[in-house]
């Protein structure tokens, strides 16, 4: 039996640490199908947007996130704005995607 990705926890991570394989990818982007993987400046990165009835809402959201994110020691970009919130998962030390990015797009779905 398998872990769901919001279960895991994340594990330290340098910067010889491997990216996700096109497999591992394929295979991990599946379990978290509101999320998409693009490509910005070079660097393959996992962003989602998520809709808010209102800035205070948006807000809560974004300071949810950050919580998690010091609780995981992995920081995504967040963008807060009027109604929505972007949040975008990359591993800045591998300059692309590991396996934390995933398990933080999966615990992020979870604070909704």
């Amino acid at each position: 039996m398998t872990t769901t990705l919001e279960n895991q926890k994340c594990i330290a991570c340098s910067g010889d640490a491997p990216k996700v394989s096109e497999q591992e990818l394929a295979e991990l982007i599946s379990q978290i199908p509101d999320w998409v993987a693009q490509v910005r400046d070079g660097v393959m990165m996992l962003e989602r947007e998520f809709k808010f009835k209102n800035f205070k809402l948006a807000l809560e959201f974004t300071n949810k996130v950050a919580e998690l994110a010091e609780a995981e020691f992995h920081h995504p970009a967040i963008t807060t704005e009027w109604g929505k919130v972007t949040v975008t998962w990359w591993t800045h030390a591998i300059g692309g995607l590991h396996q934390n990015d995933f398990i933080c797009a999966a615990k992020t779905d979870t604070l909704l």
